[in-house]
């Protein structure tokens, strides 16, 4: 699974790396985030009749048919075995998916003086793209806009941690993912691990497993 990351690029390298056209927020509202937990506001880029989107939305995936915004809190990972065929998932993976801009994530591993929290980060890349799906939920006073990251198997370089990672995209696959008419069979096709050696991962400080916590310390490796 995929319970915090972090993104600490600055806007305009989000906005050239992912090819953006327009915002959907205030760039004011922009600033780089060391510990993103569920329910927070996260940037997810997303397909518009313009171009590609950027947009600040809630992480924990809300279903158009929810009745309860609550639901959210169990659906920040979806898995990608299941995505094509779960209610809450299927008709965004058809027609709403997102990337998730990340500078990195968090994974724990456990060991004899309790769980020891790493940083898993791109080894040549300047960013990673989760990919994601998006929801619109109508149902209350004021509409949520949300999303969640696909989860797969951890590849064998973070095996010895967890079990799960998200699914990575390459800038190549950028595309076909956020379009709506990409065939279904070459969306499953992207769900896998991404190659052992994308990423890296190290330890780093505890202070990481309280989400009020949020500053560059955090991502910084342990001695």
């Amino acid at each position: 699974m995929c319970g915090r990351f972090f993104l600490d690029a600055d806007l305009d390298t989000l906005v050239e790396h992912f090819r953006v056209e327009r915002l959907e927020f205030d760039p004011a509202d922009y600033r780089p985030r060391y510990n993103i937990a569920p329910t927070q506001d996260a940037p997810v880029v997303r397909h518009a009749h313009e171009g590609r989107s950027l947009a600040l939305l809630r992480w924990g995936l809300v279903p158009f048919w929810a009745d309860d915004v609550k639901t959210g809190y169990r659906m920040i990972n979806a898995r990608a075995e299941r995505v094509a065929q779960a209610p809450a998932y299927r008709h965004a993976f058809r027609r709403r998916r997102c990337l998730i801009p990340a500078s990195g994530f968090y994974e724990w591993r456990a060991g004899p003086t309790g769980k020891q929290p790493y940083a898993i980060v791109p080894r040549d890349a300047p960013l990673f793209a989760f990919a994601g799906l998006w929801e619109r939920w109508d149902k209350g006073e004021t509409p949520v806009e949300s999303f969640t990251i696909v989860v797969t198997n951890a590849n064998a370089a973070l095996r010895p941690i967890h079990d799960r990672m998200p699914v990575i995209l390459h800038p190549e696959d950028y595309d076909a993912w956020l379009d709506p008419t990409t065939p279904l069979g070459r969306l499953q096709a992207l769900l896998r691990p991404v190659e052992d050696s994308a990423v890296r991962a190290y330890p780093v400080s505890r202070r990481v497993n309280d989400p009020r916590h949020d500053d560059p310390d955090l991502i910084r490796p342990l001695d």
